[in-house]
């Protein structure tokens, strides 16, 4: 089966591409195309804050008895799963701060279809209709096919993305 990708590049605009995400996840039910639109997200984080994070990585790591301490002071508190906010967005929240105004990640949602060689007129009709339609209208659309030259370079990284 031949892939094609549609690339879109969102920026930081987070709410628009989960947008896409439902609107691409619609067609999918709506159409009964199961695995034959197959969307992702690469995210690349600005670099203050993959500092930040592998500090607070670094930081957590030398202190394994300190976490099981804390857990254990409040009373199961951390045996039912549940994500706890960090004081930093606690903080923020009590300020009334948005999130929205902390720099988000440059989000790019990859689009692949799969459709079978003998359903041409269909992956046709998909790559023409996509970024056509509202969420993705706004960005600018790179499609790529499977015989140009950044196909292997966008296949792996579709792979490599989780």
């Amino acid at each position: 089966m031949a892939h094609s990708y549609l690339i879109f590049d969102f920026g930081k605009d987070e709410e628009t591409a989960q947008h896409a995400r439902h609107k691409v996840e619609s067609w999918k039910q709506g159409f009964r195309l199961g695995n034959k639109l197959t969307i992702k997200f690469e995210r690349e984080e600005p670099e203050e804050e993959n500092a930040a994070a592998e500090e607070n990585a670094e930081a957590s790591a030398k202190h394994p008895a300190e976490k099981h301490s804390a857990a254990s002071k409040h009373g199961g508190e951390g045996k039912r799963g549940g994500k706890k906010k960090s004081s930093a967005k606690r903080a923020k929240a009590a300020e009334g701060v948005e999130d929205e105004e902390e720099p988000n990640a440059n989000v790019r949602v990859i689009v692949r279809l799969d459709f079978s060689d003998h359903e041409k007129l269909s992956l046709q009709r998909w790559l023409d209709r996509i970024p056509t339609e509202e969420p993705f209208k706004s960005v600018e659309a790179t499609i790529i096919r499977q015989g140009d030259p950044e196909f292997g370079k966008t296949n792996e990284l579709f792979e490599t993305l989780g």
